[in-house]
């Protein structure tokens, strides 16, 4: 009776955690590449290669609009937003600030950073008067941080000296994060590591973690947080996309501590992480080039739902529907629990 009894209770668990794709729609194809997203007014925007910038209406697909920020074909692999404006920034020198009026789109370039290193890897707004960006390091190996200020950006003073090879990844914007007292920071490359800012003091704290590194395709990609303290981060080496050992992470204690998580038993490199809305974290999309993976306990085990390939970052639009970009397409993806 009590064997019954577990195996039932284990087969109703299974279809309680269970999840499957209702639906799969492509609603942008165009020759770009695509790493950041955000959605605004029911459309997903988006920034691109050859300065390109537009958005895709999610009720009406064929309502979509795109626009040049230059007449200089730059890369932009980061997006974030206020309440009025739209922000993106190029990589490679010289970094040019973009914002984007969202009436009009009218856009103009509010900075500038002209050092020969400059490389912006993410860009992330911690609510309408304040945001960060960082760049691959100077010369000096510091990191390089710049911050928005109620309308202004200037270059932040940071202390914090990298270790020789350690970096960054522009592969989702999303390797920064924040919550109500903490801006995250994750890097990559011979060290990854996690740098935490406690937004009422602006200081860091560093923090390591046992995610792969080591070599400088490996280490962490992306990270998402719920509140102060659980954490995840996820990664991987880009060169070994198959490899699924030490490339996912978990914290509790907002970052100081990190707890490997189904090392051998995921579906390898990942770009982009994110938790579910409203599930306190329990529920997690991860997307890489190869795949689209879902947990539902809280990064532990994975469950491989697509094998869609040429994404590198994802946004939840809904508890059920997610919109996902990367090589030459955005889609839009259902699921069903």
């Amino acid at each position: 009776m009590k064997k019954t009894f577990s195996i039932l209770f284990l087969c109703l668990g299974m279809l309680v955690f269970s999840q499957q794709v209702e639906s799969f729609t492509t609603v942008l194809n165009d020759k770009i590449s695509i790493r950041a997203l955000q959605l605004y007014g029911h459309k997903v925007w988006y920034s691109g290669t050859d300065s390109k910038f537009g958005y895709v209406d999610l009720k009406d697909n064929q309502n979509q609009k795109q626009i040049s920020l230059s007449d200089q074909k730059l890369q932009f692999r980061t997006l974030a937003q206020d309440k009025n404006s739209f922000y993106a920034i190029n990589i490679e020198s010289p970094a040019y600030f973009f914002k984007i009026d969202k009436k009009d789109l009218k856009s103009e370039i509010v900075f500038t950073d002209t050092v020969k290193t400059a490389f912006y890897d993410a860009l992330h707004f911690v609510n309408n008067t304040l945001a960060y960006t960082f760049s691959d390091a100077d010369k000096d190996n510091m990191l390089k941080l710049a911050v928005y200020r109620d309308g202004k950006w200037s270059m932040f003073k940071s202390n914090i000296k990298l270790n020789s090879g350690e970096a960054a990844f522009a592969a989702s914007n999303t390797n920064i994060a924040s919550s109500k007292d903490f801006l995250w920071i994750a890097t990559g490359g011979k060290a990854s590591r996690i740098l935490r800012m406690d937004l009422k003091k602006e200081n860091f704290e560093i923090f390591n973690t046992p995610v792969i590194q080591g070599e400088s395709s490996q280490g962490i990609y992306s990270i998402d947080f719920y509140g102060n303290q659980f954490g995840i981060a996820a990664g991987g080496d880009y060169t070994k996309q198959e490899a699924n050992v030490n490339n996912i992470a978990t914290t509790n204690d907002g970052g100081k501590t990190w707890q490997i998580q189904a090392s051998g038993h995921n579906a390898g490199y990942t770009t982009c992480v994110k938790i579910k809305p409203g599930s306190n974290g329990k529920e997690i999309i991860a997307v890489g080039d190869k795949h689209i993976s879902y947990s539902a306990d809280f990064g532990k085990t994975w469950n491989k739902i697509s094998d869609e390939k040429g994404f590198f970052v994802c946004e939840w639009v809904d508890k059920n529907t997610l919109v996902l970009a990367g090589k030459d397409r955005i889609s839009v993806m259902k699921l069903k629990f």
